[in-house]
């Protein structure tokens, strides 16, 4: 009798446990493996959003997530084109190692991202992640040119599902493709869904509810399981196209209009990981892969129409997409998980695109492949303990440009120019070259305007010799393609 009483109460005591603490146990079961959300946008400015100082373009759900997580106000991506960008931030390595040749590779173009690469989606799938994709591909277009390869889209790539476009959405020949294990089209296992973008206007003013309604199917279908869901949203890259719901709500035209249904768009995708109950256990990681197009900024007749007042702002930097100064590869950069990151903080310490997947692999327990050079650095002691970054590697990046070599290096606050590159032609006054570079000190001097090389001799040099050694180390290694 006496223990049958105590064994009963001790079932009450741990169902009490059970109800009272039901999230605790939960976070604790998923604490080893979170959920991973990778947020890219297409051309988005620093100065775009309202938390970066924007007046008239309201994006509070990112404003939210950065009040969740950290905002680093240096942060980089390696390209200031997509297709480099986009290579690095799935790698961890520098455009030079891709063997694209280019920073952009074309529906046409040989070449893509090459199937011995280990990709982000691929380390997560490998110990048992759910992987897909929900947006702008644009590592590779089966095609003539290369046998109409598979390994030119996302699924050789480690993702399970996708659905996007192959290019930008600018290209007449871009098109709009959906996995299906029954597809047979461009190749087998996937489906056009529309074709010959942006001519077909219900199709691109669709692309952005698109991929957010995919992600979130993605989302509820894998709530109990670890999953990786990387958006790359077309927008705001133009020609802007923006659903009838959000058509003239913006104070700034049709830009805002743009950003503001992006940021609804994040803030569907944040509620839904709330509403299945994995918010806590996510890592949600938002950027831009380059600064905003500032060459049609100034003009009133393009194929786009007149830009004049739809490009962006890479404000308080100079020059944008296209260019090896700061506002080409500087951007806004957001990490969040609630769990783990202490919220609503500005970290000032300088990160990169290609961070992520080293950090990713390292929280995540994947391990680092050996047998290439990985050039990001693991940053989650960084993200995990404010104030205590002894473990992580000194800040250095390459700026690379058209040909995907390095135009200037930056290292601690110092950076170094040996051309100068812009798709506006604009010199700004400057003339750089090896025999003579530029030097900026880059956290004093945000608009890169007073050159520092004659007064800072000695570390124009040990700038200078790192990138030739840079380049040196390039050339040797080589590609997958080679």
């Amino acid at each position: 009798m006496i223990r049958n009483f105590l064994l009963y109460k001790y079932m009450l005591f741990f169902l009490f446990v059970g109800i009272a603490y039901p999230q605790k146990v939960d976070t604790l079961k998923k604490d080893v493996s979170p959920n991973v959300v990778l947020i890219y946008l297409d051309d988005s400015g620093y100065g775009d959003y309202a938390h970066n100082g924007n007046p008239t373009i309201k994006t509070p759900n990112i404003t939210k997530l950065k009040q969740s997580g950290i905002n680093f106000t240096q942060f980089y991506v390696t390209s200031p084109a997509c297709s480099a960008s986009r290579y690095s931030i799935m790698t961890g390595r520098y455009p030079g190692r891709s063997g694209l040749g280019s920073w952009v590779i074309g529906p046409r173009s040989q070449r893509h991202i090459h199937k011995q690469e280990i990709t982000l989606a691929e380390g997560l799938k490998s110990i048992g992640y759910k992987t897909g994709m929900f947006g702008k591909w644009h590592l590779g277009t089966p095609n003539e040119q290369n046998g109409h390869s598979s390994d030119a889209l996302p699924l050789a790539h480690g993702f399970d599902e996708w659905i996007g476009t192959n290019v930008s959405h600018d290209y007449k020949n871009a098109m709009l493709i959906q996995s299906n294990p029954e597809g047979n089209n461009p190749i087998t296992g996937y489906d056009v869904l529309a074709t010959n973008l942006p001519s077909s206007i219900a199709a691109s003013t669709s692309l952005t509810g698109v991929c957010t309604k995919a992600a979130i199917n993605f989302i509820r279908s894998n709530q109990n399981r670890p999953f990786f869901a990387y958006i790359a949203y077309n927008m705001p890259h133009l020609g802007l196209f923006v659903s009838s719901e959000f058509q003239g709500k913006s104070r700034k035209g049709e830009l805002g209009d743009v950003m503001e249904e992006l940021d609804a768009s994040i803030g569907d995708i944040i509620n839904t990981l709330e509403d299945v109950g994995v918010r806590e256990n996510t890592i949600v990681i938002f950027s831009s892969d380059n600064g905003p197009w500032i060459v049609f900024s100034n003009r009133s007749d393009t194929k786009y129409g007149d830009t004049r007042l739809k490009v962006g702002y890479a404000t308080p930097f100079r020059d944008g997409k296209g260019s090896t100064w700061e506002g080409g590869h500087r951007v806004p950069g957001i990490i969040s998980w609630p769990a783990k990151i202490k919220g609503n903080r500005n970290e000032q310490t300088p990160v990169s695109t290609l961070d992520v997947l080293p950090t990713i692999f390292s929280i995540t327990g994947v391990s680092l492949p050996i047998d290439r050079t990985i050039d990001g650095r693991d940053i989650s002691s960084l993200l995990l303990s404010e104030g205590h970054y002894s473990q992580i590697n000194d800040f250095k990046l390459f700026y690379n440009y058209t040909d995907n070599l390095p135009s200037a290096i930056r290292k601690g606050p110092w950076k170094l120019h040996v051309r100068i590159g812009s798709q506006t032609k604009n010199n700004y006054g400057f003339v750089a070259s090896r025999e003579t570079p530029l030097l900026f000190q880059v956290e004093e001097d945000l608009g890169e305007r007073i050159n520092r090389a004659d007064q800072q001799s000695e570390k124009t040099l040990e700038l200078l010799f790192e990138l030739e050694q840079f380049e040196q180390e390039l050339k040797k290694e080589g590609s997958f393609w080679d």
